[in-house]
């Protein structure tokens, strides 16, 4: 009886094994840029020139650190707003000034009120799907006397984004509008504990049960300790929490357009560190929204004055920008939804 049962057990775990094989193998050739071309002509406007001078606008000293709810920080908040004005990018109905007010009553350390910047590109043909990209765009501020820029934490972020939408908007200039609507958000008070994206969360201009995921970055333009001797790599977080098939489609991205070393290593759900729950993307997780984070690791400079533009690798930024682009691409003109599923 035990041989029987153990050769049922064993019969019904290779049926289980080939049809996990097969689901991963059908997923992997769904999963195709046949508008190559297309997708190769938008990464070309996102450039290394570009994403420098965003950076060194918002890095600069006349932001005093860019602490939420503090003059540095609104006035950065008004230069992001006015690229997208500038673009023709549109701000929501709900917000038509582009500015989602963050009361005061809601964050901590008796902060002054704060606000996400959203602006959108309307879907031609699944305008009611949102794919949502996400940078935080306040840092420390002042603390004893010196200025905490947040070039990398998170300047890099907040200029990738801006580069992100400049090529979204270019291509749906020159007729190729995504087929799903995009969602440019930035949001605030994240280094204070996420409040801006959780104020977004409970309180969504689009509805998050709608949205198809969120891709979201911060700290994207520096090299940790780890790949001191190979610098092509970005992190990769939560590709794979909910749905298999964005873990994949990341992956396809990459390899088709950009060849990162996609690094998996903060993903475990056994790391200490734990930076799945530590930036914004996870309050979009918490409503049940797929999500990335993409993430450089930490470095000598991580929440100190000395995180400044001059230490950014700008090359590397690029590359990353792209593979984020790229990945924004197909989930936003796929033929089907993206799948909450996991393989």
């Amino acid at each position: 009886m035990k041989v029987f049962i153990a050769s049922v057990l064993l019969f019904v775990g290779s049926c289980a094994t080939i049809r996990h094989s097969e689901k991963i193998s059908n997923l992997k050739n769904s999963i195709s840029f046949n508008d190559k071309s297309v997708v190769e002509e938008y990464l070309k406007t996102i450039t290394s020139e570009e994403l420098k001078i965003h950076l060194i606008e918002v890095a600069s000293d006349k932001y005093n650190g860019r602490m939420t709810g503090e003059e540095g920080h609104n006035l950065v908040c008004d230069y992001i707003r006015d690229q997208y004005k500038n673009r023709e990018i549109n701000a929501p109905e709900l917000v038509p000034d582009y500015y989602q007010k963050v009361p005061k009553t809601i964050l901590p350390n008796d902060l002054n009120a704060s606000q996400n910047i959203i602006a959108y590109i309307e879907g031609a043909e699944f305008p009611e799907e949102y794919l949502y990209i996400t940078a935080h765009s306040d840092h420390e501020g002042v603390i004893d006397g010196e200025i905490y820029n947040g070039a990398d934490d998170n300047g890099s972020g907040t200029a990738a984004l801006l580069e992100i939408a400049e090529a979204f908007s270019q291509a749906t200039t020159d007729g190729y509008r995504p087929k799903r609507s995009i969602v440019f958000l930035h949001v605030t008070a994240e280094e204070v504990g996420l409040y801006g994206s959780k104020f977004y969360s409970e309180n969504p201009v689009f509805p998050l049960e709608n949205a198809v995921a969120t891709l979201n970055m911060d700290m994207i333009g520096r090299v940790d300790n780890r790949h001191k001797d190979d610098e092509n790599y970005i992190y990769v977080i939560g590709s794979n929490r909910m749905s298999s098939e964005l873990h994949y489609i990341t992956e396809e991205a990459n390899s088709t357009f950009i060849n990162l070393n996609l690094d998996y290593k903060y993903n475990a759900d056994n790391d200490p560190n734990q930076y799945y729950y530590r930036s914004d993307h996870y309050n979009f997780a918490l409503k049940g929204v797929p999500v990335i984070f993409f993430f450089n690791g930490e470095h000598e400079d991580y929440t100190k004055p000395t995180d400044t533009e001059d230490k950014i690798n700008y090359p590397l930024l690029e590359k990353r920008t792209k593979l984020i682009f790229a990945t924004a691409w197909y989930l936003a003109n796929s033929k089907t939804r993206l799948k909450k599923e996991i393989i």
